[in-house]
């Protein structure tokens, strides 16, 4: 057993999937699939009980679970880095979409105060025309958004990640079981379409190169009902792997399915006002995302 075995396995776990978890990773399917039966070897149990439809987590691997989350937050805490002797201090404002502030923000918050203690951000939830309208009247220095969704010629924009869209069902749906469904097909299901962020939109904008359209069954703002209608088999919806969660409200399963057309990703980024040149502390938040995302090691160096 070693660390890097651990961290396979909750990938897998949370993921339910060990193509998504390899490429959550970045590794290979069989690297993965090696680490979790010499795991199971290690503690003489089954972890998963394997399926078409994926993996679900034993009553042992839920208790290994939570041993091994256990670790692998004690070594972060280990390993989080020092504050920077040349300590940046100031206030910066910064706005964020609400998909942004609940699924991507978070992390690099915590992480952004570990390594800059003296970096103070005000943070602001707005919606893209309100970030917009912030950016360009200085109300905001910068905004982490949708940049999928931005348009706007007066902004300057940089894509750190590009979140796949897939379609997600009950794990005992038909489609979950044959791992793909075409639009034609998924046009026949009820559809819960997510409004947020202009999710609907989106949506609809995609849907209408197929010719076809959803049978919007309910519209809501909630992801969390979103994601316990799918699991109770209320409805179908297509939505992006950054927002997937294995598990509903309920306890309930979500799969995800590959769809027989190309669907947009949904792109994260940092936005400003065009022509202006990031300085100061504004300009460590900048880079840090930047070298965190863009920059060949993928971390802010040390």
């Amino acid at each position: 057993m070693n660390l890097k075995h651990l961290k396979y396995f909750v990938a897998t776990a949370e993921s339910g999937q060990v193509s998504r978890a390899a490429t959550a990773l970045s590794i290979s399917q069989s690297s993965v699939t090696s680490a979790i039966r010499g795991l199971e070897e290690d503690l003489g149990a089954e972890l998963f009980l394997r399926s078409t439809s994926g993996m679900e987590l034993t009553d042992a691997g839920r208790e290994f679970l939570n041993s091994a989350r256990d670790i692998l937050d004690k070594l972060a805490q280990a390993r989080r880095l020092t504050p920077r002797p040349e300590s940046v201090a100031g206030t910066i404002s910064i706005a964020a979409t609400y998909t942004v502030m609940g699924y991507f923000l978070p992390f690099h918050l915590d992480r952004l105060a570990q390594l800059y203690p003296g970096l103070e951000i005000r943070l602001s939830e707005l919606n893209r025309e309100s970030i917009e309208e912030g950016l360009l009247s200085n109300r905001f220095d910068m905004a982490v958004l949708l940049t999928s969704n931005v348009a706007n010629p007066d902004l300057d924009c940089t894509t750190l990640f590009r979140s796949t869209r897939r379609l997600w069902v009950a794990n005992d749906h038909p489609f979950n079981r044959r791992g793909k469904a075409t639009f034609e097909e998924i046009a026949q299901e009820n559809y819960i379409m997510l409004t947020v962020d202009e999710a609907a939109h989106t949506a609809m904008r995609y849907w209408s190169l197929t010719g076809l359209s959803p049978k919007v069954r309910l519209r809501t703002s909630s992801t969390e009902a979103v994601r316990s209608m799918v699991a109770n088999g209320e409805g179908v919806t297509i939505l992006s792997d950054m927002v997937y969660r294995p598990w509903s409200l309920e306890g309930k399963r979500i799969g995800t399915v590959a769809t027989d057309r190309e669907i947009p990703t949904m792109n994260v980024g940092l936005a400003w006002r065009k022509g202006m040149v990031p300085t100061g502390p504004l300009a460590t938040f900048h880079d840090y995302f930047r070298q965190y995302y863009l920059s060949p090691q993928g971390a802010v160096p040390a």
